[in-house]
């Protein structure tokens, strides 16, 4: 059985940053559910890894949604449309990952719609450097088979995951715990490099699983 070791934030930031690759671009996924606020956790990371000199951005997996109309065909809390194509996993690939790659145009997109207005973010390419960093950041990336170089999952328990998600958003509870039940059962099929796996309940107080 795994064994859980407590861990401080400020060190599982630095653990997480030193499992992205050096000398060259590279992309990471923080994987949580928004209760357990992925993209502030993103943000540190990309603060501690522009401190050491290297560039760092973030990207919101809210920021590649699909379409309202497309969001919402069926219904605007159905369970499975939330879990197979609310986000744009393709658009991330094409947009993000793929340019980072060797002999990509070395420009991503950091927004692509906006959620709010349901229009397109209109935001412009932006240059990478030659170290460069993105941090993709979400509820239900990992086991997309994106091409990423690090992940970390800040994994919420049912209970911490109720208490922590928003009133106008319990309906996504039972959408994510499916989804990450059967990504438990699809363990070690993931293709992405160095993972991290952290208790979250508390974020003050985390524990990462030894494996």
């Amino acid at each position: 059985m795994p064994r859980l070791e407590p861990i401080s934030p400020t060190r599982l930031v630095e653990t997480f940053s030193t499992l992205l690759p050096s000398g060259r671009r590279c992309v990471a996924v923080v994987d949580g559910p928004d209760g357990a606020d992925p993209v502030d956790f993103a943000y540190r990371t990309s603060a501690f890894v522009s401190s050491t000199g290297r560039p760092c951005d973030v990207v919101d997996l809210h920021d590649f949604v699909r379409p309202a109309s497309l969001r919402f065909e069926f219904s605007r809390t159905d369970e499975i449309t939330y879990r197979t194509s609310w986000f744009d996993f393709d658009a991330i690939q094409r947009e993000v990952i793929a340019p980072l790659r060797p002999g990509g145009r070395g420009q991503f997109l950091p927004r692509l719609w906006d959620e709010k207005s349901d229009r397109s973010a209109r935001a412009t390419l932006r240059d990478a450097a030659e170290t460069h960093v993105v941090i993709l950041a979400g509820p239900m990336l990992l086991g997309r088979g994106l091409d990423v170089d690090a992940t970390i999952r800040l994994d919420l328990s049912a209970g911490a995951l109720r208490r922590r998600t928003r009133p106008e958003e319990q309906w996504t509870i039972e959408p994510l715990l499916t989804y990450y039940r059967e990504l438990d059962l699809r363990q070690g099929t993931e293709s992405a490099g160095p993972a991290l796996w952290v208790r979250w309940d508390h974020p003050d107080r985390p524990a990462v699983r030894l494996r």
